[in-house]
């Protein structure tokens, strides 16, 4: 009862947005890491692109979308010269962008707005008053729609999206996320969605809601349509498989485990084949994470995620690198070791450079800094900083040296 208590009044407060709350929230957790690269790197709040991109393509299930990954409802416009759709909208048989990948799509999307003059204005505003932003893009004549504000704002507030805007400013820490539109902390995004609705909407014990909230469920679950429980260090491998009736050696193939028993450590284990491309597109590395941690959290074989990849299993990309799940990349991302010599080379040009140029100002980044959020301290563009300083990508790391010209 309470469950359905709690569905019924997402449905109720967003009014006019009608999308099944597991569909938004599944939609939320394959675009959120997209959201909040796209704001570092251009400014435009995470929390207005996901609440976009869930009212233009109905949380992902749109025809127009399916069709065409665009995710933001852009049409063809006299500059496009990119591939094309057409699909019935204000008039029968309209002509929208279509896309390789959704990457391009969120990255069209942010590039549309930047670098259009009737969107400027935005760009002034507050990254955090999306309010106002959200008022701002029915005036430019974003959308013809006159309750288009008003579904974005709802989206945003019913599903927490400001947080994605914080995580990319610095302002809040990654683990500090919640589970969309819940108010709980946020379970691993690996888990599907209706699994997550069913722990968010449960009739838990609030100290019992911690523990799931920053483990897996308890029991068999399904991650990338298979079978998989969390086990914890200490476990008997040879347990597992005789509980769940599998051959031991079948149980160590299938987590691409070489001869063991015990687990070292806590792990999801899965008790199917997993699938050789995961549902999601990429995955972003995270600090401390290893191509076996990536291939389980995803549910993919570590052999199909090291051939999409370009990559060896005993490799480790750096913190940042977004990795191919479902088609072979064309470069391999840079690695964690390339990452410090690179480093290492950067902060001895910076030290010259600072010493010849006086004009330059020299800044050391502080906890939870971004690019983003140095730019708007300096007054400068995102794309200056990185120019300025050989930077390849946005990732940081505290106490970093970074030079700053004035404009």
């Amino acid at each position: 009862m309470k469950k359905l208590v709690i569905i019924l009044s997402l449905f109720l407060s967003l009014g006019s947005v009608a999308q099944p709350s597991a569909d938004i929230i599944e939609y939320i957790n394959n675009y959120k890491q997209l959201a909040i690269l796209e704001m570092q790197r251009t400014g435009v709040p995470a929390s207005i692109k996901l609440a976009q991109g869930i009212h233009e393509t109905s949380a992902g299930k749109s025809d127009l979308v399916l069709k065409s990954r665009n995710h933001f409802g852009i049409k063809c416009k006299a500059t496009w010269t990119g591939k094309k759709v057409y699909h019935d909208d204000d008039a029968r048989g309209e002509c929208f962008r279509s896309y390789s990948s959704s990457t391009d799509s969120y990255m069209d999307h942010s590039n549309f707005l930047k670098g259009s003059e009737r969107y400027s204005s935005l760009f002034e505003l507050d990254p955090t008053d999306y309010k106002a932003w959200a008022f701002g893009l029915k005036r430019a004549g974003y959308a013809t729609n006159n309750k288009y504000s008003q579904i974005i704002i709802k989206l945003i507030e019913g599903y927490d999206l400001q947080q994605y805007s914080l995580i990319a400013m610095g302002k809040l820490a990654p683990s500090d996320e919640i589970m969309a539109g819940t108010g709980q902390d946020v379970i691993d995004v690996s888990v599907p969605a209706a699994t997550i609705e069913a722990v968010a909407v449960s009739e838990q014990p609030k100290e019992e809601l911690k523990e799931i909230a920053t483990n897996y469920p308890k029991g068999e679950f399904s991650i990338n349509n298979t079978r998989v429980i969390f086990a914890k260090s200490g476990t008997s491998l040879l347990g597992i498989a005789e509980q769940n009736d599998i051959p031991l050696g079948r149980l160590l193939d299938f987590n691409d485990i070489k001869a063991k028993d015990i687990l070292e450590k806590s792990q999801l284990v899965f008790l199917q084949r997993k699938r050789k491309v995961s549902f999601n597109e990429f995955h972003i590395v995270q600090s401390g994470e290893t191509l076996y941690d990536i291939a389980q959290q995803e549910g993919i074989r570590l052999e199909s995620l090291v051939e999409y990849n370009l990559l060896r299993p005993h490799m480790k990309p750096a913190p940042g690198q977004k990795l191919n799940l479902q088609t072979k990349s064309s470069v391999r991302p840079a690695l964690a070791e390339e990452i410090i010599a690179a480093n290492t080379v950067q902060e001895a040009v910076l030290r010259k450079s600072s010493q010849a140029d006086p004009a330059g100002t020299r800044h050391i980044v502080q906890t939870k800094e971004t690019i983003y959020s140095i730019s708007k301290k300096y007054g400068v563009d995102v794309e200056k900083i990185l120019e300025w300083n050989n930077l390849q990508g946005f990732e940081l790391r505290v106490g970093q040296e970074l030079v700053i010209h004035k404009n």
